[in-house]
């Protein structure tokens, strides 16, 4: 029953039929095959002459066997180095689960909270749940907190179909919290940078216990136990490898333990484009947490409805949007804090326009309870060459303190920046209007530079 539940999770998992993976490994086995044979025959042309010809007229010879096929010296080394790369992955893998079980022992008995994103994703959501887990099996009890809100629709499913603990905690309800019950803080698929509530742990000292992410390092975060891969790519992958290392056995039996691989699942999915761009290391980890998932579960999550809401904000940037060099570019205008997914999930319907590699989204986002204004902005791409945590950095700069105003990832990335003096609600129509017009004209700026360098003005007729 086992092996058959594992083929059932590939078959729906994977995309890829693992049949055809050999092929596609040795894409350049045919070209060499070519060459090798080519080679082959010059070589028995040049060494037997007639007596080569003699032998394929033999009757006894009227048959011949291909000669085999030899690999061009050049790929041994190549095949070497993956080894290698296989092997050195292993050991940092061995090394850090070690470091963090250590860490673990240190704390046993430890009340710890975990700190995500404000707009927390699957591929977080996952491994705070992972963690918490983990660290049960050390007696320390963890909190997820996340700041924001859950407003994408699958991020919102997961939560509620699989009960996963994670709870919002608002700015203005961290600053009436007391935090000094936790003896340590875990950041997870992120380095504190992207949520309201570290500077409230930090304000009472809080030590950082762990930071475990897939992206590159921000700022000089110092923690007890740090593991940054950004060669990753998802942090599920390598809260995955600390599952396979034995940081936390999975028991089918456990229904906890089957959500948890689901939401795993659902993470390193997320994250690598339904495994479109995933690695090798994904794929390892996806089969393993196969063993253990809800396929029907997993479904009920991919299968939630968009809101209406986001069904304008799409229609929207549709309408808006604005073609430059196979870019299209949308401001969708104001829109609630809750709503705020709709934009890359507006970015990931524009970017299929025929003739577009790239497409951005942005808006001003509002929450009226905290009276907070911020610029959020999605891009994606799936143009090779362009690297989209340079092209928003590049487009951006920093703020005054040198953070960047955003990055990315592979064919993935986004913008978030404050509105500062201009921000707050305005009761005037004309003002916001006139307020949204400006942050418009500049943002299109900014991104002209480097999508039409030779026309950077533009007309806000």
């Amino acid at each position: 029953m086992e092996s058959e539940s594992l083929q059932v999770g590939h078959g729906s998992l994977l995309v890829s039929d693992p049949a055809t993976e050999p092929s596609a490994k040795s894409g350049s086995n045919p070209r060499s095959s070519a060459k090798s044979g080519a080679n082959t025959k010059s070589g028995a042309d040049t060494k037997s002459g007639n007596g080569a010809k003699a032998v394929l007229e033999s009757p006894m010879h009227s048959s011949p066997q291909a000669e085999p096929i030899t690999k061009p010296a050049e790929e041994a080394p190549i095949a070497n180095l993956e080894l290698q790369a296989a092997a050195q992955n292993g050991r940092l893998t061995d090394q850090k689960t070690e470091a963090l079980r250590q860490s673990l022992i240190k704390h046993q008995g430890d009340r710890q909270v975990i700190l995500l994103q404000d707009f927390p994703d699957p591929d977080a959501l996952s491994c705070a749940w992972a963690y918490k887990l983990i660290a049960q099996q050390y007696d320390i009890s963890c909190d997820i907190y996340y700041a924001g809100t859950l407003s994408h629709q699958e991020n919102i499913a997961l939560v509620k179909l699989t009960g996963l603990p994670a709870q919002r905690c608002t700015l203005q309800a961290a600053k009436e919290k007391d935090f000094s019950i936790y003896q340590g803080c875990v950041l997870v698929d992120g380095q504190g940078t992207t949520t309201q509530l570290l500077p409230q742990v930090q304000q009472i000292q809080l030590p950082i216990v762990a930071v475990i992410d897939h992206h590159m390092a921000q700022g000089n975060l110092k923690a007890e136990f740090i593991d940054l891969r950004p060669q990753a790519r998802a942090t599920a992958t390598i809260f995955s490898q600390y599952l396979q290392a034995g940081l936390l056995k999975l028991d089918s039996s456990n229904g906890e333990h089957i959500k948890c691989a689901t939401a795993l699942i659902h993470g390193i999915r997320s994250d690598t484009n339904r495994l479109m761009q995933a690695q090798e290391e994904d794929f390892i980890a996806a089969g393993y947490l196969s063993r253990f998932y809800d396929a029907q579960l997993l479904n009920s999550i991919l299968q939630a409805s968009r809101s209406k809401r986001v069904m304008n904000v799409i229609e929207r940037s549709l309408r808006n949007r604005v073609l430059q060099n196979n870019f299209s570019i949308a401001g969708v205008g104001y829109l609630r804090y809750d709503d705020r997914d709709a934009i890359p999930q507006a970015a990931d319907f524009l970017v299929t326009e025929e003739n577009v590699h790239t497409a951005v989204v942005y808006g001003i986002v509002h929450d009226e309870d905290e009276e907070l204004e911020v610029v959020i902005g999605s891009l994606r791409t799936n143009k090779i060459t362009l690297d989209p945590d340079e092209f928003i950095k590049e487009t951006f700069g920093q703020d005054a303190h040198g953070r960047y105003f955003g990055g990315g990832r592979s064919m993935a990335g986004g913008f978030e920046i404050p509105m500062g003096f201009l921000s707050g609600f305005n009761e005037s129509a004309d003002y916001t209007r006139m307020k949204w017009e400006v942050f418009d004209a500049q943002i299109k700026q900014k991104l002209y530079r480097l999508v039409n360098p030779e026309n950077e003005m533009i007309s806000t007729d």
